[in-house]
């Protein structure tokens, strides 16, 4: 009997440890890397952030929004970069942030600093709808993913007029995961749809079949690739832990959750240096 209680708590020992060691585990793997590259700034500048009004997953009942550290991680990079940043999301008000993304193993620190933060909290509390922002008095215009934006940002053709009108103006965007959908109903100054023939890259298809979302009506890498963007990826162990950014002028995209910070960073420096000139693609 003493050797059985003895094992079972052995047991329970180890068990303890490895959910404890689970969110270094996963780091490790490649979830939120911590960023090591150039850092830039543009004080004086404005940004803002875009997020879905989206707040459930489907006919599953479950509860989803924008996935935290993609709207948190580019915020305090922006906010740090010296510009004042807002958020406004599809229907303006309370933000619904999804809430597998702040489980304990899963969120970043800038979740943390984001529970704590009463402007930021406030921000997302009475978010500004996109109809009554004029997203042309911005520098860079930032599309935060998650799963509630593959529900709305697709279908919304004021985001598509708003992003195409920024685009113009000779502003940045791009987005990372799920945000850039928000691009398809965009044009550039042509009237062409502002993604075909671009370089870019979203979530891909495999890591939403790897997390077993497909019932989601909009998967970023068939969407843009049907219309005719230049999609790019990497792989890791899973889609999850891979981390991948590209540039393409004043387009900026990042691949899943692993990128708001490099994404935020690099547009930032677009945004400053091309003074509203788009660099050749």
């Amino acid at each position: 009997m003493r050797i059985l209680i003895f094992s079972l708590l052995v047991l329970a020992v180890l068990a303890a440890a490895a959910w404890a060691a689970l969110p270094a585990g996963l780091h490790a793997l490649g979830l939120h890397p911590d960023y090591k590259g150039p850092r830039y700034s543009f004080s004086g500048g404005r940004a803002l952030i875009v997020t879905t009004s989206h707040g459930q997953l489907g006919e599953t009942g479950r509860a989803t929004g924008v996935f935290a550290s993609e709207m948190t991680a580019p915020y305090y990079a922006l906010l740090e970069g010296g510009m004042t940043v807002d958020v406004a999301s599809i229907e303006g008000g309370v933000i619904p942030v999804d809430p597998q993304s702040m489980r304990w193993f899963i969120r970043m620190p800038v979740d943390d600093r984001f529970l704590a933060d009463a402007d930021f909290q406030r921000k997302t509390q009475n978010s500004l709808a996109i109809g009554r922002v004029d997203f042309t008095s911005y520098d860079i215009v930032y599309l935060a993913g998650g799963w509630g934006a593959a529900f709305d940002f697709a279908t919304s053709e004021v985001l598509g007029q708003k992003i195409s009108e920024a685009w113009a103006a000779g502003k940045v965007v791009g987005g990372i995961c799920h945000g850039p959908l928000g691009l398809l109903r965009a044009q550039d100054e042509s009237g062409k749809p502002l993604v075909a023939g671009r370089r870019l890259t979203a979530v891909s298809d495999l890591q939403v079949e790897q997390l077993g979302i497909e019932m989601t009506p909009y998967h970023p890498e068939r969407e843009l690739r049907n219309a005719g963007a230049l999609y790019e990826k990497e792989s890791a162990v899973r889609d999850i832990f891979a981390d991948h950014v590209v540039a393409d002028g004043r387009l900026v995209t990042g691949q899943n959750q692993n990128a708001g910070t490099e994404v935020a960073h690099l547009m930032m420096k677009i945004a400053k240096k091309g003074a509203g000139k788009e660099a050749p693609h």
